[in-house]
């Protein structure tokens, strides 16, 4: 599929924010197949339209966008949902992940961020960016207990970054010329030195540990 053929689904309640979405991406050739202000309206237009991208803010009033997300999901629908807020919270990106969201960004990333996430999403891949890494480590305290087990090697905060950016052991793996089964002994050594059996939760607790 090329990047002048994707086709999305704009939500957002503030008319000016879609405005400015829109003529944003259309200059980059994407295609609004339909907007509307409220993730019920978006949720009832997809049955009869076809696209290859929902782009949708976070909090809406009524349907808001990982309500959105899980709605499309429980009926079956698994078009990419993209989405977008102001919020720097990192319990969002764990909702959306959880509600089956394939792509995470602050709305004050750059024009080209969105641009490459809505081209990705549109090729099958996933992009959850974490939240900025200073309100994240605001939020939690550093406690020795929470500590890593062991030290990391440089390979290994390479793939915790790459992880960070929502890539796949697949992608990883071809990104650092590694093979796919190597790159996942590497994840679950990161995993089991955080702590943790969750990839999201590790690249938080990595950001707050400053480990990445």
């Amino acid at each position: 599929m090329s990047e002048a053929a994707v086709r999305i689904a704009l939500a957002d309640d503030q008319a000016l924010v879609r405005a400015g979405l829109r003529a944003l991406l259309e200059r980059r050739g994407i295609e609004i197949a339909l907007e509307a202000e409220s993730g019920d309206a978006v949720l009832d237009a997809l049955a009869t339209t076809r696209v290859d991208v929902v782009i949708s803010d976070v909090r809406m009033p009524g349907l808001d966008g990982i309500a959105l997300v899980g709605a499309l999901r429980e009926r079956g629908d698994a078009t990419p949902v993209l989405l977008l807020t102001t919020f720097d919270d990192p319990d969002l990106l764990l909702r959306a992940r959880d509600a089956g969201a394939q792509g995470f960004l602050l709305k004050d990333a750059a024009p080209d961020d969105l641009h490459e996430a809505i081209a990705r999403l549109a090729r099958g891949e996933v992009l959850l960016a974490p939240v900025s890494s200073g309100p994240v480590r605001a939020r939690y305290r550093y406690h020795a207990d929470n500590a890593p087990r062991s030290l990391f090697s440089e390979r290994e905060v390479a793939v915790l970054r790459l992880m960070a950016g929502g890539y796949s052991n697949k992608e990883i793996a071809r990104a650092m010329f590694l093979a796919e089964g190597t790159i996942k002994n590497y994840v679950s050594a990161i995993l089991d030195k955080l702590d943790t059996r969750d990839r999201t939760r590790a690249v938080l607790k990595a950001i707050t540990l400053r480990v990445i």
